[in-house]
């Protein structure tokens, strides 16, 4: 059976490589590159064809019929939402979702099911699942079914279209982002570390100083920088086109082709890291920038753990959390409040929606708006302030702005 790779191609650019069967290779398998994913879809498509390998699904009435097929279709084809299969690591938490799905009293089959049905399962999720966030996620994973099976003609329609958990949106206003102060305490805390009379500290810390300073100064995600490869550092900017692909194990192309941008550099940061380039003495098959002794990439765990949480202790940026009535001390932010941070300074700086959502590689604009809506929000208020607009009452209380930071 065909199948569709993304490729990242020489240029920098993403291109959809289709293999498929030919008795006259001597490998039994041809390629074709195409620029986009429905030129390379359409042409599997073709392939599969001529392989027979695309007859009618059999009958499927059964919620579980169905959990199996959408489970194969992920593993084998990637879904009409997706252009390629998805990762074990992703295969395995949609089954488990399967699983959930599957303990539902489904009393009716597939094609009798209504929305008022759906309705139901979604309060049961509510109520049986061990959080909010895992309810909605299930639904959607349900809702992805059910719209497959429609576009396969195996049911008239998504009858789950509509049906949703939205996310917390207080949650989401209450995201812990860090301050320019402390951003900047942060990174001195990575030079104090990196000067220790400690050789031992001295040493690790001459790789994750620049580490830290790249994640402030780009934005990236942890998976992203940790496998980032020395030929995309460019003159003044990042490219990033790989990432540490989830349980840890593996490297490749960014989850999706929105994770592919480019990313100006602080040219501070730019010199610190290439320096530290240099002075690895040790070969990495991978070509990373910021390898283990052994040339591996570096775990996110243990950069959270050992570097980030000791930066994190260095900077007093330390909170007392009460557990079984004991207060103990944990890290105020995680690595991840780096993006947060970055984010924040370029909506501040005047970025409009659609460079934030290119600039942070995400997919969906409303990915964006969930995490960073309010943020927008606030500076438009902000800006408003400033322009003497003042509410119809006269209250003139000035919203807490977002701090700019100074280039690092």
């Amino acid at each position: 059976m065909a199948d569709i790779r993304r490729r990242v191609n020489s240029d920098g650019g993403i291109g959809y490589q289709v293999r498929y069967i030919d008795k006259s290779k001597k490998s039994g398998f041809a390629y074709k590159t195409f620029a986009k994913a429905k030129q390379a879809q359409r042409f599997k498509a073709e392939k599969d064809i001529e392989e027979g390998l695309c007859g009618p699904l059999p009958k499927i009435t059964e919620i579980d019929e169905a959990i199996e097929l959408w489970l194969r279709i992920c593993e084998k084809q990637g879904t009409s939402k997706r252009d390629e299969p998805v990762t074990p690591y992703t295969l395995k938490q949609y089954a488990y979702r399967g699983e959930i799905i599957q303990r539902y009293g489904w009393s009716k089959p597939l094609q009798h099911l209504t929305t008022p049905d759906i309705v139901n399962f979604k309060s049961w999720l509510l109520e049986n699942c061990a959080s909010r966030d895992q309810a909605r996620k299930v639904l959607s994973s349900f809702s992805t079914i059910m719209n497959e099976l429609a576009l396969r003609g195996i049911i008239a329609s998504n009858i789950a279209s509509g049906v949703s958990i939205r996310s917390n949106a207080h949650e989401k206003q209450e995201m812990e982002i860090p301050t320019e102060k402390e951003v900047w305490a942060l990174l001195s805390a990575a030079d104090k570390l990196a000067n220790s009379k400690n050789n031992q500290i001295a040493s690790s810390w001459q790789r994750y100083r620049p580490m830290l300073y790249m994640a402030a100064d780009s934005g990236m995600r942890p998976q992203e920088y940790l496998a980032f490869p020395t030929f995309n550092l460019r003159e003044a900017s990042y490219f990033v086109d790989r990432a540490v692909k989830r349980p840890g194990n593996t490297i490749s192309a960014t989850k999706t082709p929105a994770g592919c941008r480019s990313i100006p550099a602080s040219a501070d940061v730019m010199d610190m890291v290439k320096h530290a380039v240099k002075r690895i003495n040790f070969s990495s098959p991978h070509d990373l920038v910021f390898p283990t002794n052994r040339g591996h990439w570096q775990s996110i765990d243990n950069w959270r753990k050992r570097g980030f949480f000791r930066a994190c202790e260095e900077a007093g940026l330390i909170e007392e959390e009460e557990i079984d009535g004991a207060l103990i001390a944990k890290p105020k932010f995680t690595p991840y409040a780096l993006r947060h941070f970055y984010a924040s300074v370029i909506i501040d700086q005047g970025f409009d929606l659609k460079r934030i959502q290119k600039r942070m590689g995400h997919t969906r604009i409303e990915t964006t708006l969930n995490n960073y809506g309010h943020l927008i929000e606030r500076r438009e208020l902000s800006e408003k302030d400033q322009a003497g607009m003042i509410g119809l009452l006269g209250v003139s209380q000035k919203p807490c702005g977002v701090n700019v930071a100074r280039p690092l």
